[in-house]
């Protein structure tokens, strides 16, 4: 069947969040051909203007690109997944798209520095649990992150003092084992340098330029899941979809 065309989004917009949803699910791979702008024009039933200001749309966030000799082709060497991406991705079951992995290297129950039981809200030298994970991209490292849980949930979820991908995603497991279900989120970016554990985790030169980003989960009651805190390499766009509301 084909794709139509439903307000009130713009029709152009319907075509980019197809695409970019069927990107960000690994339907579609670094490297793999988009549709043209007249076959994408045939397909959604709309003007050849509306599908090139999509494809136009669709560079500009650093999805896609032109490939001579191959048409357009999408591009992920270019971005980055936000946060938010991730548990939207791992609440629904899809935690990385088909060309990344995790390797979680560190899961351990340790004493909150003075930093992370402000961002979890708990007592000075309360225990947190303390997992730490390299993304790689194409075999390539392009992010490293730390996740820090409150530590009373490693009686109720084990599996995250495992240094092991948790299959459904850790805001899953732990809505599974513990009842504390994500309701809202919270994140943080800021341009920094590349320090010693950045340096050896991504294999860049120490100094180098990095995005730097920390991110909260909150249940219902704004009690705090999740603390997150990660870095990813430069030249590398993240893109935050949001609604604005009248």
């Amino acid at each position: 069947m084909s794709p139509e065309i439903h307000r009130p989004d713009p029709p152009y917009m319907q075509v980019v969040k197809h695409i970019r949803a069927k990107i960000e699910s690994g339907a579609l791979r670094d490297g793999d051909r988009i549709d043209s702008v007249r076959t994408i024009a045939n397909e959604w039933r709309i003007s050849l203007a509306t599908a090139t200001k999509a494809m136009g749309a669709l560079k500009a966030e650093g999805l896609v690109r032109g490939e001579p000799g191959k048409g357009t082709v999408v591009s992920l060497g270019n971005s980055e997944d936000s946060p938010k991406d991730r548990v939207a991705r791992s609440i629904g079951g899809k935690i990385y798209p088909a060309n990344e992995r995790a390797e979680i290297q560190v899961a351990e129950l340790i004493e909150a520095p003075d930093e992370i039981a402000e961002a979890l809200n708990v007592s000075k030298g309360s225990r947190a649990i303390r997992r730490r994970r390299v993304t790689f991209r194409d075999d390539t490292p392009s992010s490293a992150s730390t996740s820090w849980f409150k530590g009373e949930l490693a009686d109720t979820s084990p599996l995250l003092l495992v240094a092991e991908r948790l299959p459904q995603g850790t805001p899953k497991y732990i809505e599974e084992t513990s009842s504390l279900t994500a309701a809202t989120g919270k994140d943080q970016v800021r341009a920094d340098i590349a320090g010693d554990e950045d340096s050896e985790a991504l294999r860049i030169p120490l100094g180098s330029p990095v995005l730097r980003k920390q991110n909260w989960v909150y249940d219902a009651d704004g009690e705090v899941i999740e603390f997150g805190q990660s870095v990813s390499i430069a030249r590398r766009w993240s893109t935050y979809n949001y609604e604005i509301s009248r």
